[in-house]
C-alpha cells in the first residue's frame, strides 16, 4: 500500500461511529418529543383520580394542598433511603444539585432556548433550597425535621425569568391574571429506625387563560429536563443521606458518643 493512501478499515470503522452517533442522536431527539406530547397532554389533569381535598396518593399532603388545592401540573417523585429521616431531611435541605455536571447542562439548555448565550459565571457550591430562596422564592410552610413547603408568583416563559415570593395567605389568594403559581415541597418520612422515603412534589397553576396558554407551551417544553432534574435530585439525597448516617454511626462506634 502507497504512503498518504486511505485504511478501508479506519473508514469503515469512523462510519459505523457516525452511524451509532447518528442513531443514538434520533433515539434521544424522538424521546424528548415523546416527554413533551406526554407534558402536553397532561397540562390540566394532573388532578385527575383525586377523590377529595388531601387525597394525594401518597404525595404532598396537608402542606401543599394549603396553597395549591388545585392545579395545572404536578410532578411527585420518591425514593426509599437507608438511613433516618433526620439525616435524610438534613441531606434534602444541603441539595446542590449543581454539582452534577448533567444539571447544569440543562439549565444552559434552557438559557440558550430563551435566548440567553453569554456564558454565565459558574455557580458557587450552594444548597438548593438556598438558592431559590436568594431568587425570591418564599418559605410557605414547614414542619422542622420533615417538611418545607417553596412557593412564588412568577413569568416562567420569559428569558429574564423572576420569582416573587409571597406570605402564606397572599399566595393562597393570588389572582393577579398573568402569572403562574408554583409551590414545591422536600419532605422526608420515616418507615423505620434506619429507614425512610424522600419526597419532592411540584404543583403549578396558571392564574388566567392567556398565562395557562403561555405556560402549556413552556412546560411542556422543559418538563424533560424537570423530569431528570428531579431524577438525579432524589439519587443524590439517597447517596448523602446514607452517607451521613454511615459516618454518624461509625462516630457512635468510635467514641460512644451520638454526633451529627
Amino acid at each position: 500500500m502507497k504512503n498518504g493512501s486511505s485504511n478501508p478499515c479506519k473508514g469503515g470503522r469512523a462510519r459505523r461511529l457516525g452511524y451509532a452517533a447518528l442513531g443514538a442522536g434520533l433515539v434521544a431527539a424522538l424521546g424528548y418529543a415523546a416527554l413533551v406530547g406526554a407534558a402536553w397532554s397532561r397540562y390540566g389533569r394532573a388532578e385527575e383520580g383525586r377523590t377529595e381535598p388531601g387525597d394525594n396518593r401518597g404525595g404532598g399532603g396537608p402542606l401543599l394542598d394549603r396553597f395549591l388545592p388545585h392545579y395545572d401540573v404536578l410532578e411527585r417523585h420518591e425514593v426509599r433511603v437507608a438511613a433516618p429521616v433526620e439525616d435524610t431531611f438534613a441531606a434534602a435541605r444541603a441539595l446542590d444539585v449543581n454539582r452534577s455536571g448533567i444539571v447544569r447542562a440543562v439549565f444552559r439548555a434552557r438559557e440558550l432556548a430563551m435566548g440567553a448565550f453569554d456564558a454565565p459565571a459558574a455557580p458557587p457550591p450552594k444548597p438548593l433550597l438556598e438558592q431559590t430562596l436568594e431568587m425570591g422564592w418564599g418559605v410557605l410552610a414547614e414542619e422542622p425535621g420533615r417538611e418545607i413547603v417553596v412557593g412564588a408568583v412568577t413569568k416562567p416563559w420569559e428569558a429574564d425569568v423572576r420569582f416573587r415570593g409571597l406570605p402564606p395567605g397572599e399566595f393562597a389568594a393570588f389572582a393577579d391574571p398573568g402569572f403562574v403559581r408554583i409551590a414545591w415541597n422536600l419532605a422526608a418520612e420515616p418507615v423505620g429506625p434506619s429507614e425512610s422515603v424522600f419526597r419532592t412534589e411540584t404543583r403549578a397553576v396558571a392564574t388566567d387563560a392567556d398565562a395557562r396558554r403561555r405556560f402549556r407551551r413552556y412546560w411542556s417544553f422543559v418538563s424533560p429536563g424537570v423530569l431528570l432534574i428531579r431524577l438525579l435530585s432524589l439519587r443524590l439525597v439517597r447517596a448523602d443521606a446514607e452517607r451521613r448516617h454511615r459516618e454518624r454511626t461509625a462516630a457512635l462506634g468510635r467514641d460512644g458518643s451520638k454526633t451529627r
